[in-house]
């Protein structure tokens, strides 16, 4: 499981010093990175699960918060020196966490961002079960799309390789030239007929683990379990 990632922008040395200190005696510590307002562009908070942000110069926490509302799956905890921001900042940017910066500020900012960065991890789990559940997805339509033509497929095949068949008996009706062509065409024709056959295969398999698993649950569902 790679380590969680944590950004801290702030203009107070000494609020990013107590923040990381205090993190460091957690048992799982993230991995922290430190940066002041003045090096903050647009996509500084990209690539971290979560943006804690203390006192910046003034006039840089508005660019700061727009730019981290374009990116939601950034959990973001901002630590306010006046409390009477908290509520204006809860109102413009309502997926971050706003604490005041008073005793103990500290303790609940470490309790917020474990809770923060536990929310992360659960909708990284989710948006990558979708995308597996979508290309299972995709798999299982091309699966069907190849069962579907396989009859098809069969046919056509059978058919090179009775007429490639037919041309190699008949010598004087191709020239060398032609005769190694058509060796070329039947060689590549068994060879395809092999792979549709080992396919068949593999969907009948498939077809009697189905029906095996769905008649083991349906003995487990009406009892019927024998126990040694």
């Amino acid at each position: 499981m790679s380590q969680t990632s944590v950004l801290i922008v702030s203009d107070d040395t000494e609020f990013a010093r107590s923040v990381a200190a205090r993190w460091q005696a957690e048992r799982h510590a993230p991995e922290v990175t430190l940066v002041a307002s003045d090096l903050w562009h647009a996509s500084s908070g990209n690539g971290y699960d979560l943006v804690i942000i203390g006192p910046v110069n003034h006039g840089k926490s508005t660019s700061i918060l727009s730019s981290l509302d374009a990116n939601p799956s950034t959990a973001l905890v901002w630590v306010a020196e006046n409390e009477k921001e908290i509520a204006a900042l809860r109102a413009r940017h309502s997926h971050a966490l706003v604490i005041p910066k008073r005793d103990g500020w500290t303790e609940v900012l470490i309790l917020l961002s474990g809770e923060a960065l536990r929310r992360v991890a659960a909708v990284n789990r989710a948006q990558r079960a979708e995308r597996v559940a979508l290309e299972s997805q995709r798999h299982a339509t091309l699966g069907r799309y190849m069962l579907e033509m396989r009859p098809g497929v069969n046919n056509a095949l059978t058919s090179v390789i009775g007429n490639a068949d037919l041309l190699v008996l008949e010598p004087g009706q191709l020239s060398p030239e032609c005769r190694e062509q058509v060796r070329t065409i039947h060689a590549m024709a068994l060879r395809l007929n092999e792979v549709m056959q080992r396919f068949s295969s593999l969907a009948a398999e498939m077809r009697a683990a189905e029906t095996e698993s769905q008649a083991e649950t349906g003995l487990v569902s009406h009892g019927h379990v024998t126990r040694f």
